[in-house]
């Protein structure tokens, strides 16, 4: 379907991409227990670099902030270094790769930190089952809320990762303040009952986010920083009943820095809190004048309606990109795409099985 318009090249700002096509960020686990990027990772980034946007997997910006087995990180000289393997293979395919700059928070476990727990704005623990740690399967715990004034000492840590992301060779960055993870506990009423600057009402739930925006844009300039967002999502437990009114806020504040874009997860795919009618890309287009992302089960029909309407200007996908590495010229060739893969094939650490062994289609032309 090549008069899609989905293949409509567009301006992000001074970037020009291809086409409207989004890699989503997926956590995929093949950095080993040492944290680095390497070749493996750069050749699963090159595959799917015909997307107009690749928004690698979330990435530490600390050790502090880590809390999945194996995920990778970009706060040492080492993990720096590692990164350049993937933008430099992105770049000779053409593609234009922005890295997404991540703290856990609370969805972490002390296992993964010496013994010290993990923080978050307040004492409020997950409530779910378990969490996966170095150690196996282990119960969530109640975090350390962070002190006030260590707070700018976290801001710092994006500040320093956003660095190493331009001495790596990114495009952009894109700051996750989604999926309940450090960001979103701070802007959301449920896990966020501070009372000091950084809580008890949605300008001061948003600081948070808006000091780590101020401090990475010292280092980029806005248009290349993005912030992703998950306003009615329940991964990690999250929800809150004024969530409308915290993300249109949040929305309209970002809207004043003049970011490369908005990337909300408008989506229900990956859990819905049903606190409300969920917010949709419309909702955004209200108050954020910027380029806005819709992402979270998508399929090329409805990632069409979206950008024809004028809802979105790009769709990020995740799931489909997995198993079908060459997912832009499927769309665009109208050939069919492989079943998405399930879990177990896919999640196996440190490894090319159900990571760069997936075989573009038959009549494509090596993508």
């Amino acid at each position: 379907m090549p008069d899609s318009v989905l293949f409509r090249p567009f301006r992000l700002h001074d970037l020009t991409l291809p086409n409207r096509i989004v890699l989503a960020p997926m956590t995929r686990s093949r950095a080993g227990t040492a944290r680095l990027p390497n070749v493996l990772m750069a050749e699963y980034y090159a595959q799917r670099s015909s997307a107009g946007l690749l928004v690698t997997e979330a990435t530490t910006i600390s050790e502090e902030a880590n809390g999945w087995n194996e995920s990778p990180g970009v706060y040492i000289d080492e993990m720096t270094e590692g990164w350049k393997l993937t933008t430099e293979a992105v770049h000779q395919k053409g593609g234009v790769i922005f890295l997404q700059l991540w703290h856990m928070g609370r969805a972490s476990h002390s296992s993964f930190h010496g013994g010290k727990l993990a923080v978050a704005p307040s004492a409020i623990k997950i409530n779910e089952e378990y969490i996966h740690t170095p150690t196996g399967k282990q119960p969530h715990e109640v975090p350390r809320a962070l002190d006030t004034a260590e707070v700018s000492r976290v801001v710092d840590d994006y500040r320093k990762a956003a660095a190493r992301a331009k001495a790596a060779g990114f495009d952009g960055v894109e700051v996750h303040g989604a999926n309940g993870y450090l960001i979103d506990v701070f802007l959301q009423s449920k896990t966020n009952h501070r009372t000091d600057q950084y809580g008890g009402s949605v300008e001061n739930r948003y600081r948070f986010l808006k000091e780590v925006v101020e401090a990475v844009t010292t280092v980029w300039p806005a248009n290349r920083v993005g912030v992703r967002l998950s306003p009615n999502g329940a991964f990690n437990d999250m929800g809150s009943p004024d969530f409308r009114e915290q993300f249109t806020f949040v929305a309209g504040q970002l809207d004043r820095f003049g970011l490369s874009y908005l990337h909300v997860m408008d989506g229900l795919a990956f859990g819905f809190h049903k606190l409300g009618e969920p917010m949709t890309l419309a909702d955004f287009r209200t108050v954020f004048h910027g380029p806005l992302i819709g992402n979270c089960g998508y399929t090329q029909g409805m990632a069409e309606k979206a950008v024809a309407e004028g809802h979105a200007d790009l769709i990020a996908f995740g799931r489909p990109f997995i198993s079908n590495p060459d997912l832009v010229e499927r769309f665009k060739n109208g050939w069919p795409l492989a079943p998405l893969a399930p879990m177990p094939d896919w999640y196996s650490p440190t490894s090319e099985k159900g990571y760069t062994d997936f075989a573009p289609h038959a009549a494509g032309s090596g993508a």
